[in-house]
């Protein structure tokens, strides 16, 4: 493999879909840089903001940026879990047989937008689970594959908590990041306001040609080659998360009532693989490790009673744990 230009082809193609996207989304560079992170890694992303800051047109843009499909699902209490997997009809066959046909649901997507996803039902929810994980659902005791390259960005409202259902852990889990979505500040308005009640409206170029180029850029991703040294640095922060390991941070052993999960490591290491590339590196270096950690941990590490009632975070948490360096 030609290292140097394969490098230069994944950083300009990450490049020029960051540029496509901030024709339309107004600031928010770090969003965009993270939801594109967690794409090329083969991740799904968790949106946290309140409403009207781009968040639908971000996923939207995206989908028109690299040629891929896209659905959105709003999720509501009454959305039942065929509205997002589909469901078998009865259909009459060519002699007049019935016959069950599987309707799809918008899950057989490349790029969903699970919209609130917060709003609906536990046992909807966890229709997420299986594709976002396996990559094929279970209708009827049968399988049916769902296509790659597929990417879940779910988002949820943190101020209105009322009439809602916090994700479970588990599903929390597999969402490779965890982004907050900040207001834009006073320039940036300005900037919305030009781009969205001029007579023209921004429009996109495609960047990536099909699904193929995109899969190629994710294997291209895990080839990127990590020595002993530098993986222990993400093995030591999340082990630093957990209040009862031996090397826990003192913040963690105080507010802390579960650290991350493997699948932190998992995403830290993968994360940190993309920052290296996207810096002209085919190597990873500790510091694109501690660059993933707020985004891939927060929504990994379960407070206590005490930090919860003391107003703690968990970005507070892994900010501790990153300057407590190696021997946190």
């Amino acid at each position: 493999m030609n290292e140097p230009a394969e490098v230069d082809i994944f950083k300009k193609t990450f490049q020029r879909i960051g540029d496509e996207l901030s024709k339309v989304i107004v600031g928010q560079r770090e969003i965009i840089e993270g939801v594109l992170v967690a794409f090329f890694a083969g991740g799904h992303v968790l949106l946290e903001g309140v409403p009207g800051l781009g968040k639908t047109m971000l996923v939207r843009t995206l989908a028109d940026a690299m040629n891929l499909d896209f659905a959105r699902v709003q999720f509501t209490p009454d959305l039942m879990p065929a509205d997002i997997v589909g469901t078998n009809l009865i259909s009459e066959g060519e002699h007049g047989r019935k016959e069950l046909r599987f309707q799809r649901g918008p899950i057989f997507t490349n790029i969903l937008l699970a919209d609130e996803i917060n709003r609906a039902t536990p046992k909807t929810q966890s229709a997420l689970l299986e594709a976002m994980q396996e990559y094929h659902v279970t209708v009827g005791g049968t399988q049916h594959r769902v296509g790659e390259p597929f990417l879940v960005l779910a988002t949820q409202n943190p101020l209105e908590m009322e009439g809602t259902y916090p994700l479970p852990e588990a599903q929390l889990d597999r969402f490779f990041f965890k982004l907050k979505v900040r207001y834009p500040s006073a320039e940036e308005l300005h900037g919305i306001i030009d781009r969205t009640t001029a007579k023209e409206t921004p429009t996109v170029s495609k960047v990536v040609v099909d699904a193929d180029e995109v899969m190629g850029l994710r294997k291209l991703v895990r080839e990127v080659p990590i020595v002993r040294e530098v993986q222990e640095r993400a093995v030591e922060i999340v082990m630093a998360s957990h209040p009862e390991n031996g090397s826990a941070a003192p913040i963690a052993k105080k507010y802390v009532r579960y650290g991350a999960s493997p699948r932190g490591v998992q995403a830290l290491i993968l994360a940190a693989k993309i920052y290296a590339l996207l810096d002209d590196r085919y190597h990873v270096a500790k510091a694109d490790i501690e660059k993933a950690a707020p985004p891939a941990l927060r929504h990994r590490i379960i407070l206590n009673f005490e930090g919860e009632a003391e107003g703690a975070t968990t970005d507070q948490v892994v900010s501790a744990i990153l300057g407590n360096g190696a021997s946190a």
